[in-house]
């Protein structure tokens, strides 16, 4: 089989790469005031995963990036629910969220928040569950 020259698709696309990760970690952190989240931080970071399977191929990117995205789905499920249940054992109601503002060395006066835990869970949980769906679709040839 003769090799491609992707030369230009492989240039435009690491650019790009860093550009939707960017976005999907602003996303992610402005999700508590601001639209975004878990949800959708996931979804933007699993897009910048397809584009890499796209650019390169599957085995290669796999090799780099060795996840097991069915184990990461799940342990995002758990955190969810853990972040959720945490309410529970304080006598407040299922995902009740605290939070506290804290002075950081780098950052100054920031507010924490367990639903940024629950984000996380939602974010890993939607980045196992998509890219295991887009593997299994890419091996039924």
């Amino acid at each position: 089989m003769k090799e491609q020259n992707d030369v230009i698709l492989r240039s435009v696309a690491r650019v790009a790469v860093v550009i939707i990760l960017t976005f999907a970690i602003n996303l992610f952190f402005s999700g508590h005031h601001f639209p975004g989240g878990g949800f959708v931080g996931g979804l933007a970071l699993a897009c910048a995963i397809t584009l890499l399977f796209l650019t390169y191929d599957i085995e290669t990117v796999r090799a780099n990036m060795p996840f097991d995205f069915k184990s990461m789905a799940a342990i995002g499920v758990l955190i969810a629910v853990f972040t959720g249940v945490g309410g529970l054992l304080f006598g407040a109601p299922f995902l009740k969220q605290a939070y506290g503002y804290f002075d950081l060395p780098i950052f100054g006066k920031t507010e924490l928040a367990t639903a940024m835990i629950f984000d996380l869970g939602v974010a890993l949980a939607v980045i196992g569950t998509a890219m295991t769906i887009i593997i299994t679709i890419s091996e039924d040839r």
